[in-house]
């Protein structure tokens, strides 16, 4: 990879940035100045009849200053340190460990290596596979309180035993009259067998679900993906200067070539981006708009290994028993533990109605009125991917009153903002910085650490952040770099305004395809909830558990999960923003 190009800015002065971007400012077209100052003058006004000190939470983006633009500026020859196809410049001493310590702690056991030509008769098989029941301890009935094992035998095609392990399970006990269910624990054994643990949470009948999510030989090719192609999603960027044009292919990770990179690494936050300089323009003629591609990088037969309805999410049959009959818990009597696993679900649906097991009081917000109440007085920031859109699209439409402005945005990407004069009511959306993949402009996108930056934070500020589905296709140290620099930034933010509230959603699990698979498996996902969940683990955030809602709900799987789940994950927002008192 040849020398790239790159910004200046990241030396400047604050000083020299702002009136850089004064110039950016000043070169967009009458009609978006225009767009801007009516919306600005809107805002104003709403302001005004909020009484409360919001202007000082606002983030600087609803303000006349742009100062966590993605920034597009002039080039150097300053070389990158590639050591592969991603770059990962040196971490802090600090960050570094905490980088190799989350990486043990999402390492795969060893998958077996694919046989040339690629068979399926020795690769997992779900119909010939099973699980078993193991009984109660002593013999004894179930009651609520105790725990569940289930035993599953994976075996292959010709339907003998599998002897080692990696195989990707989903488990999850429920009982559809009740509206009940909860996520299991899966533990893998190496030798092709497994364990389930599910807690026993309700009274009556509780039917256990394995799922094959992937078998071990998909994980093989899955992670020679990741390993060796992490740029089979790429972008495409627009060059322009004057009447001539140009596109070239932009990504985290860029391939060594004798093309010169434009390097649009973040002036703030470090967050790499690069781009093949086109042949006859400078960086500078970059155009923010941008469309997807992607190279179907499999090898012969290996889309075998993602059949939906073979061995791509596909139950597992019970050797016996599909279910058991759980008593009320005896007075007096301790609970049943498992010797497998020590695994506490962080909570569970019954009636529909999804219940908390780490403490949280849960409420049931029914109605435009209740969740007003609880919103009246507050600004709400959502930032993220379009899981978080669903959000504002929610509120958006629940909430009569709540007024959208038109910003002129794609529904898409954004931004978008909407004002509830009356109730004193502030909600907004705007997407995380790339890698996104969203055709379309581009020129509203920043990173999420800035953002968070330029927010004063106060007691009736509620910043909801949700990142992911976007990084599936990279090694996942993109994802925990990412990560460190927005749980940086929410760090600076408790230190300014301890009492703001900030709330953290979870990837979750999602229908799958071949190509929603290669880009975006669960399998990924998996590992991304894992660090999200250990970067923010003890600090002053809440978390919003959307796997295990995702995964314990009876509808089907779905990155945008369906509106019941969507009902329970707001209501959890809201019983974060609008807590009981001494709860």
């Amino acid at each position: 990879m040849s020398a790239p190009t790159r910004h200046k800015s990241n030396a400047r002065s604050g000083h020299s940035v702002r009136l850089e971007l004064d110039n950016i400012m000043k070169e967009s077209s009458f009609k978006g100045r225009r767009c801007f100052t009516i919306v600005l003058l809107l805002l104003m006004a709403f302001l005004i009849f909020f009484q409360l000190n919001i202007w000082d939470t606002l983030p600087f983006k609803f303000q006349p200053k742009m100062s966590s633009t993605i920034f597009y500026s002039k080039a150097t020859t300053e070389p990158p340190k590639v050591c592969s196809i991603c770059n990962f410049p040196p971490l802090s001493p600090k960050d570094a460990l905490e980088e190799r310590l989350l990486l043990e702690s999402v390492a795969w056991p060893e998958t077996p290596a694919l046989p040339s030509p690629l068979s399926l008769e020795l690769t997992s098989d779900p119909a010939h596979s099973s699980f078993t029941i193991l009984p109660a301890r002593g013999g004894g009935q179930w009651h609520v309180g105790d725990q569940l094992e289930v035993s599953i035998i994976i075996s292959d095609f010709k339907g003998q035993p599998k002897k080692s392990g990696g195989d990707f399970l989903f488990a999850r006990l429920h009982n559809l009259r009740l509206g009940a269910g909860v996520a299991g624990k899966v533990v893998d054994h190496l030798n092709g067998s497994y364990s389930a643990v599910f807690p026993l949470l309700w009274e009556g009948a509780a039917q256990v679900e394995v799922t094959l999510v992937h078998p071990s030989e998909a994980i093989t090719v899955l992670n020679r993906l990741t390993s060796e192609q992490p740029d089979r999603v790429f972008f495409i960027s627009l060059f322009r200067s004057g009447s001539r044009s140009e596109t070239t292919i932009c990504n985290i990770c860029l391939r060594q070539t004798k093309q010169p990179i434009c390097d649009f690494t973040d002036p703030r936050t470090g967050d790499p981006w690069f781009c093949y300089k086109p042949k006859n323009m400078s960086c500078d003629a970059r155009i923010a708009r941008s469309t997807v591609g992607y190279k179907q990088t499999l090898k012969a037969k290996e889309d075998e290994l993602f059949q939906g309805r073979v061995n791509l999410k596909v139950c597992i049959p019970a050797s016996g028993p599909a279910g058991v009959t759980v008593l009320p818990k005896k007075e007096g009597q301790p609970e049943v533990e498992s010797s497998i696993v020590n695994f506490q679900a962080s909570g569970y649906y019954y009636q529909g109605l999804w219940r908390a097991l780490d403490g949280t009081k849960v409420r049931q917000f029914t109605g435009a009125s209740a969740i007003t109440q609880c919103l009246k007085d507050k600004v709400v920031h959502l930032y993220g991917d379009s899981t978080i859109r669903q959000w504002f699209e929610f509120l958006n439409a629940t909430l009569p009153d709540l007024k959208e402005f038109n910003l002129g945005s794609s529904r898409k990407n954004g931004p978008f903002l909407a004002l509830d004069y009356e109730n004193k009511i502030m909600v907004t959306f705007r997407l995380h910085g790339p890698p996104l993949r969203f055709d379309g402009s581009f020129e509203e996108i920043r990173y999420i650490a800035n953002e968070l930056d330029d927010l004063i934070g106060a007691p009736n500020t509620v910043v909801v952040v949700g990142i992911s589905a976007h990084f599936a296709s990279f090694p996942i140290e993109v994802y925990i770099r990412r990560l460190q620099r927005i749980r940086s930034a929410v760090v600076r933010l408790l230190d300014r305004a301890p009492k703001t509230v900030i709330i953290i959603r979870t990837a979750n699990p999602k229908a799958l395809w071949l190509y929603e698979t290669i880009t975006n498996s669960d399998w990924f996902s998996v590992q991304c909830d894992k660090v999200l969940r250990a970067i923010f683990k003890g600090l002053n955030v809440h978390l919003i558990d959307a796997w295990e809602m995702v995964l314990a709900h009876h509808l089907p799987n779905s990155l945008h999960p369906q509106p019941p789940i969507i009902k329970n994950m707001m209501d959890v927002l809201f019983s974060y923003t609008c807590p009981l008192k001494g709860g």
